[in-house]
This record gives C-alpha cells, sequence and structure tokens, in this order.
C-alpha cells in the first residue's frame, strides 16, 4: 500500500511539474519562460521515468508463476533424519536466528542497499505452513512462490531450489514433523520498498533464479567430488564468493567472499575444524556474515565431499582471507 501511495504522488507530481512547465512557457519574461520551463521539464521528465520503473517493478513482482505439484509426503523417519540435517546445515542459517525454524531474521538489513524488508518465515505450525499442501510447499522451495502465488523474493535469489526431489521433499517431511513453537511472522515475508521497486523495474535487481519444474536428482552421499558438487549447489555459497567460487566480485548484492581455492592449502581436519569453530587455520575469525554456523553442522561425510570438491577448484582471482 506505501509502494502505491508513493506511485500516486510520483505521477501527481510529475503532473504538476508538466502543468508548471506549461505556466511558466505562457510568461512574459523570457528568462523565468525558459528557465520555469526547462526546470518544469526536466523534473517532469525524471519523475516519469521513476514512475515508469515503479510501474514495469510492480509487474515484475507479479508475473512469477509454477504450477503446484500433486504431491503427498509419506513422512517416513529416513525422511525426517534427512530433512533435519538440511534443515540444521542449510535453512537454519535464516530461519532459526534465535529458535529453531521460528524465523524472524531481516535479511534485508544486510544488504548494502535499503530496498525493503525481508523476513525469514516461521516453518513451524505456528507460521503459514500449516496451512499450505505439500506441494505448496515444494513450489515455494523449488520455485520461490508462495501458496497465494505471490512471489518469495528472496527465496528464489537462493539455491534453495536446487535442491533434489527427493531432500525437499525430506526437508517437507521434516517441517512437518515439527511443533509449533515462536509467533507467526510477517506474511508476505517480502517487502521491496520504492527504491527496490524502481531497481527492480530498472534491472538493477535480480527477477530470481529461473522456474523449473523438472526433476532434479542427486548423487549418492559419500566424500567425493560429485556429492560435493552438489551440497555446493544448493548452498549460497556463489551468491558471496562468485559462480566460480574464487571470489565475490563488487557490486553484488551478498556479501562479498574470498577466493575459496585457499583451501586447497588445508588439511581436511582443518577445514571441518574451520567450520565448526569459525576460526581458519591462520588464526582468523570468520565474519559474522558468514553462515559457518550451520554448515559446521554438516556431518564429517558432507563437509569431507565439499572439501574435496574445493580442493579440485579451476584458477583464482585472489587468495583474500574471510
Amino acid at each position: 500500500m506505501d509502494n502505491d501511495v508513493g506511485l500516486v504522488l510520483l505521477i501527481a507530481t510529475a503532473a504538476l511539474l508538466v502543468w508548471a512547465g506549461i505556466s511558466a512557457w505562457r510568461e512574459k519574461n523570457l528568462h523565468v519562460k525558459w528557465a520555469g520551463t526547462g526546470l518544469a521539464a526536466v523534473l517532469a521528465a525524471s519523475l516519469s521515468l521513476v514512475a515508469a520503473l515503479a510501474i514495469a517493478g510492480l509487474i515484475k513482482m507479479h508475473i512469477r508463476s509454477a504450477p503446484v505439484p500433486e504431491l503427498k509426503i509419506a513422512d517416513t523417519p529416513e525422511q525426517i533424519q534427512r530433512g533435519r540435517a538440511i534443515v540444521d546445515g542449510f535453512c537454519s542459517a535464516c530461519h532459526s536466528p534465535t529458535a529453531p525454524l521460528t524465523g524472524g531474521l531481516d535479511v534485508g538489513e544486510d544488504f548494502p542497499i535499503p530496498i525493503g524488508s525481508f523476513v525469514s518465515s516461521n516453518l513451524t505450525p505456528a507460521g503459514q505452513l500449516s496451512h499450505w499442501s505439500d506441494g505448496e510447499i515444494f513450489r515455494a522451495i523449488r520455485n520461490g512462490i508462495d501458496a497465494d502465488g505471490r512471489w518469495l523474493t528472496i527465496m528464489s535469489y537462493t539455491n534453495a531450489g536446487r535442491l533434489s526431489d527427493a531432500d525437499t521433499e525430506a526437508l517437507i517431511a521434516y517441517l512437518r514433523s515439527q511443533p509449533a513453537a515462536g509467533r507467526e511472522t510477517v506474511d508476505p515475508p517480502d517487502h521491496l520498498n520504492l527504491l527496490g521497486i524502481v531497481m527492480l523495474g530498472a534491472d538493477m535487481l535480480p527477477a530470481g533464479k529461473p522456474v523449473f519444474t523438472g526433476e532434479i536428482t542427486a548423487p549418492s552421499k559419500g566424500r567425493t567430488r560429485q556429492f560435493g558438487e552438489y551440497i555446493l549447489s544448493y548452498q549460497d555459497c556463489r551468491e558471496c564468493h562468485g559462480k566460480d567460487l574464487t571470489g565475490g566480485v563488487e557490486g553484488q548484492l551478498a556479501p562479498i567472499g574470498p577466493d575459496l581455492n585457499v583451501v586447497k592449502a588445508w588439511k581436511l581436519a582443518e577445514f571441518i575444524a574451520t567450520l565448526r569453530t569459525g576460526i581458519d587455520p591462520g588464526g582468523h575469525t570468520m565474519s559474522t556474515q558468514m553462515p559457518w554456523r550451520p554448515i559446521g553442522r554438516m556431518d564429517d561425510e558432507e563437509l569431507g565431499a565439499v572439501y574435496e570438491y574445493l580442493t579440485h577448484l579451476r584458477g583464482s582471482q585472489n587468495t583474500a582471507s574471510d
């Protein structure tokens, strides 16, 4: 609603400036005529452009769509156990800031530009998921669209959609098994402000990962590069450390992470210890923006697989430490 009011004010102000420009053009004093008309024209054109970008942004906010798969999770003990591992090692970074899965973290506070608020949802039955079908939860994880068809901005920015079908179903099984806790969080969770909407309309913000409705499978669990590659496909390491994990770049939305080729100089035990303690082999404490705590909750086999992948990275942009 605030954005709608802001857009109306932009359009109204632009219209008033057009009227002021016409009035100035009628003035007999040439200085007033040309200066007033020119200033009004520049300001009116600028506000009209901003309004047009805002309208484009609002349209982009509502065009994301994907079908809801027909799905009923069996909720087996094996699924619940695997789902818990995914929550502990991945989802908890945003959804468990104070208590397991109760949400409430505004990740927008870490963005370099104030484009809005993006509050992680309560994923226990105290939140909205108790009213959603299994298929609607699956769509939210895979494609960043909620049960009402609204764009879940931050979910679509993450790589949660890269989880395999089996792991996504396991995650849903675990969420269904949890007791209600905490308070209901804001719904919808994401609120772009007018600046964010204008930037979205100007293609200065991503529109989210592409919608995907096919099947995703994962390699067998093991300390292999293949399984490590799979883990890093859904973990959001590349958002900070770059698409090749060789370091983030200026201008990216997420914090800039270092080149992960640095791991090649570490032993496996040192790598695991770094992600369990937040202190690297050189004694440096990792940034609080690095979600090492949830990542460190992965078991030794999973962390070993990530290590295998990282120690075989190609190329290097820099060797900065976190």
